[in-house]
């Protein structure tokens, strides 16, 4: 493991940069300065001569990913369930696990996901889970930016759920705008089918009081979907909406079994969602309406779901995957084109954490951005940029990684975490799991 110092203000020269916006891609420079990108352009400034440089060569460099939905503690189940349908690999696999994890187990599976999804060119990822402190100290060593959550499952005593949702408003207090802003918080009832209708109201609630957003998941299934008809009268997205949910900026995970009425509403609300087509196809959960989605103008921003689902944090395959599955199912292969499932997994992403200036590569954005090695075979030949990003690229094929200007992965090492210790930390983690 080393170190780096990095200058406030430096630049990038001889980049090729896919800048996320329409027909952006700009063979040139980029100053950083404080964090944010200053200029990016063809011609350099005249006052950047003089500048700390980095030779771009070599490199195309485009927005970190945000991975908008994930669990990091559950690496440590990655392999230990698979092939299995929602509930069963849940009730059966999962849950008892996870009922014995401890803040370090935690910790270490967190530690375990944020070397891969680093390495592999998230910038800015989603976390709802338990022991959310010891993730933050993670995201806070590492230099990652992330949205942390709470989450909260309320089959449980009056007694619990207090506990739970005082945890959760503290760790809010404590932790949002943390780790030199990188850190916020949302509030994170666990989903419609595990948190009773009043338990959901105290968590909008408690969003209202702190101003923070709200997370949850919904209609991942549609055997949820059915057990929420048969509790409450009426599908997932309009009892959310009686409760009050969509009052805040909110986001959901999955919204895989959509009526149109839902999409509707979900748009009217200017509700985000988060797609997790790996997740989704893997536990043949289904493959949501995303095109329409995205048509009704919701903002549609891509995520991993856990590492034990997945199975593994390369958002590279999540894009890939976005514009794919689109295409086969609809018949369509302009459902989602290359550039929109490159901004689902960049800045929508962004926008569906309801983080401020980030996801694109332009002056006054967030300087939280990757170089990918295109001396490669399958960045050849030098057609399109983003379609290489989109189709042919891989997270193996990021060298470089920044968040807020400073370098925090150099030739494929992670600068602020120990990987070896980590590796062993987090395999002895899973085997203590197992004697428990």
């Amino acid at each position: 493991m080393t170190t780096t110092n990095h200058p406030s203000k430096w630049i990038i020269r001889n980049g090729v940069f896919a800048t996320g916006e329409e027909g952006g891609v700009i063979n040139g420079c980029m100053v950083i300065d404080n964090g944010v990108i200053s200029y990016i352009g063809p011609n350099e400034p005249e006052d950047a001569r003089d500048l700390p440089a980095v030779d771009g060569k070599g490199l195309l460099f485009m927005p970190g990913l945000v991975n908008s939905h994930g669990h990091t503690g559950m690496s440590l189940l990655r392999g230990y369930g698979d092939d299995m349908v929602l509930q069963e690999w849940l009730q059966t696999k999962m849950w008892p696990m996870e009922a014995k994890f401890t803040s370090d187990d935690v910790y270490w599976g967190s530690s375990l996901s944020v070397v891969e999804m680093l390495k592999s060119g998230t910038t800015t990822f989603l976390d709802m889970y338990d022991h959310m402190d010891r993730v933050a100290e993670v995201v806070e060593k590492s230099g990652i930016r992330a949205s942390l959550a709470r989450g909260v499952i309320g089959l449980c005593s009056a007694e619990e759920q207090d506990r739970k949702l005082n945890e959760a408003i503290a760790f809010a207090k404590n932790w949002h705008g943390g780790a030199d802003g990188r850190i916020t918080v949302m509030m994170s009832p666990h989903a419609p089918y595990t948190c009773p209708p009043d338990f959901i109201e105290r968590f909008v609630q408690a969003a209202h009081d702190l101003d923070l957003p709200l997370h949850t998941h919904m209609s991942e299934t549609a055997a949820e979907v059915e057990q929420n008809v048969r509790d409450y009268g009426v599908r997932p997205a309009i009892h959310l909406e009686k409760l009050g949910f969509f009052s805040r900026p909110s986001m959901l995970a999955h919204a895989v079994h959509l009526t149109d009425e839902e999409i509707e509403i979900l748009a009217a609300n200017k509700v985000a969602v988060s797609h997790n087509p790996g997740s989704n196809l893997k536990l043949a959960s289904g493959v949501a309406k995303v095109p329409q989605m995205l048509k009704s103008g919701i903002v549609v921003s891509l995520g991993t779901d856990s590492a034990a689902s997945n199975n593994n944090l390369d958002m590279f395959e999540e894009v890939r995957l976005a514009a794919l599955i689109h295409k086969g199912v609809s018949g369509d292969p302009t459902a989602v084109p290359a550039l929109e499932a490159l901004r689902m997994g960049t800045l929508y992403g962004a926008q569906s954490l309801y983080i401020e200036n980030l996801g694109t590569l332009a002056a006054g954005m967030k300087a939280d951005f990757i170089a990918l090695d295109t001396e490669q075979a399958h960045f050849l030949p030098r057609t399109d940029y983003v379609s290489h990003i989109v189709y042919s690229a891989a997270g193996q094929d990021v060298r470089h990684v920044w968040v807020d200007g400073r370098q925090i992965v150099k030739n494929r090492e992670c600068l602020f975490l120990d990987e070896e210790k980590i590796r062993f930390e987090s395999q002895a983690a899973f085997e203590g799991l197992l004697t428990r």
